[in-house]
């Protein structure tokens, strides 16, 4: 996997802009397959900065309903990286 398909897309939640601000700490969707040091070159790559610390957390799908029609949403992995003393966090969260 190539730095662009290990991070999908950053999650841009209250909780996640709140870490990003407060704790240097960016977070991701990233896929299943998807392990830390993959994590960590891939934010190394794409953002130039230095990472401290990554952690993962497997997300399992929610159960949908469209009428009588139910099925599950897929799993997916959520990636925190926490970047080093020192380094600028970039700026991909402007609301």
């Amino acid at each position: 996997m190539n730095a662009y398909q290990v991070i999908r897309r950053p999650l841009l939640t209250e909780k996640s802009v709140q870490k990003k601000d407060e704790a240097r700490t960016l977070c991701f969707e990233v896929p299943l397959a998807a392990n830390k040091t993959q994590i960590r070159a891939a934010v190394e790559q794409i953002f130039k900065v230095k990472v401290e610390q990554v952690r993962t957390a497997n997300m399992a799908g929610k159960l949908r309903r469209r009428g009588r029609y139910s099925g599950y949403r897929s799993d997916w992995k959520k990636a925190y990286v926490k970047l080093k003393e020192g380094q600028k966090v970039p700026e991909y969260a402007e609301i």
